[in-house]
């Protein structure tokens, strides 16, 4: 069955290879960009592979974008069965050790990572709700887990941490909510990946490898799990 999938910052990165992947399989894939020309330019490069993607303008972090999308979308399908909510920032550029990190910087983080996922996933839920079998995934970091974080004495980022385990916490709520309708959600992240997020750092796995790890919890069937956190393994990990 041909799915109808929104994926947001997909004009580059892993969510761009995950339009891609989906593309592939024929499903009806909607590449979001919040730079219009920047989407252009990717969903041409899709094209040239003879890869047929329709393009919707999305900042999620702006309200009447997501409403202005949401009615394209309606419009032409009237219904969407995946949500991925892939887009963010991680402004590892940045300072953001504890001790000193901005709170300039942490709402910057927030404001896409956190506030713009919840906006988006609740302009879209009607649209959701006319799917059967209607998935909602958050593409999240190892270093969302609390749990992990408390392990380790690497990458201590606070605001892009802080912002994603904030995420996670909604990821919870929101499956626990929607259990009841069959809506699956979860979170899931691709590992180590080398991307402008963390400013292609050496090391990292491939963005098709990265986008691979999405893949299938994208295409949930309705008897797939819903209120799980994901490693790149596919192996379940501590929120």
């Amino acid at each position: 069955m041909s799915k109808v999938i929104l994926v947001t910052g997909s004009n580059a990165g892993i969510g761009f290879e995950l339009t891609r992947l989906l593309a592939q399989k024929g499903h009806t894939v909607y590449l979001a960009s919040r730079n219009e020309a920047a989407g252009q330019k990717a969903q041409a490069e899709l094209k040239a592979d003879d890869l047929d993607v329709k393009l919707v303008q999305l900042d999620v972090t702006d309200s009447k974008s997501v409403a202005a999308a949401k009615e394209v979308i309606e419009k032409a399908e009237g219904r969407l069965d995946v949500l991925v909510n892939n887009a963010g920032v991680g402004l590892l550029d940045k300072d953001q050790n504890a001790l000193t990190v901005s709170l300039d910087v942490v709402r910057e983080a927030f404001e896409p990572n956190f506030f713009g996922l919840i906006q988006t996933t609740q302009a879209f839920l009607p649209l959701l709700r006319a799917s059967p079998q209607a998935v909602i995934l958050n593409v999240s970091t190892d270093m969302a887990s609390n749990g992990h974080q408390a392990k380790s004495d690497y990458l201590h980022v606070v605001a892009y941490n802080t912002s994603k385990a904030a995420a996670n916490s909604y990821t919870i709520a929101l499956a626990h909510e929607l259990r009841k309708e069959g809506i699956k959600v979860n979170a899931v992240t691709p590992g180590f990946t080398s991307s402008k997020l963390n400013g292609f750092r050496e090391g990292g796995k491939s963005l098709q490898s990265g986008a691979e790890t999405l893949l299938p919890w994208t295409l949930l069937d309705k008897d797939g799990p819903t209120g799980l956190f994901i490693d790149e393994f596919g192996k379940e990990m501590i929120w």
